[in-house]
């Protein structure tokens, strides 16, 4: 116990530690400034490349151009067509769905296109009757008739 009291003395007897002063707080980076807008040639000269994909409504689309900087397809238009002239106005962003099919293979489109909402629908209700077909052809047994030639090779 003598041990125990010698110990506890000790201990008391050792210089305090005054506390660690705070972190000095880092210096606060200035915001990045906004990225320079890219010149309108950019989205004309892709858009006269790839444009055969729009899913135009009337004479008006939408398409997402990608920005190497954001790695995103960050920089959207509105696009006008008026016979055979193409007009483009930037717009904040999308506000039309974006098209998932009838698009090349791959994710090599510099552009994003879109399609109305009733334009989605006309396909997906499209690509649901073909499913239904298919499916109560197999379940029937029937072939369409050019598998029927296929088969018989």
């Amino acid at each position: 116990m003598l041990g125990f009291v010698i110990g506890a003395l000790f201990v008391l007897a050792l210089p305090r530690r005054e506390p660690a002063p705070p972190p000095a707080p880092a210096p606060e980076a200035a915001p990045a400034p906004p990225p320079a807008p890219r010149p309108m040639s950019t989205i004309e000269d892709v858009f006269a490349q790839w444009g055969k994909y729009a899913s135009w409504e009337g004479d008006t689309t939408e398409v997402a151009l990608w920005d190497p900087a954001t790695k995103d397809y960050s920089d959207c238009y509105e696009v006008l067509r008026s016979g055979e002239a193409i007009f483009f106005r930037s717009i904040p962003r999308l506000t039309r769905p974006v098209l998932r099919h009838g698009m090349p293979d791959g994710d090599s489109s510099p552009l994003l296109f879109t399609e109305t909402a009733a334009q989605r629908d006309a396909w997906l209700k499209a690509a649901r009757d073909e499913n239904w077909r298919a499916f109560g052809d197999a379940l029937h047994g029937t072939r369409p008739a050019g598998d029927k030639a296929k088969a018989a090779q």
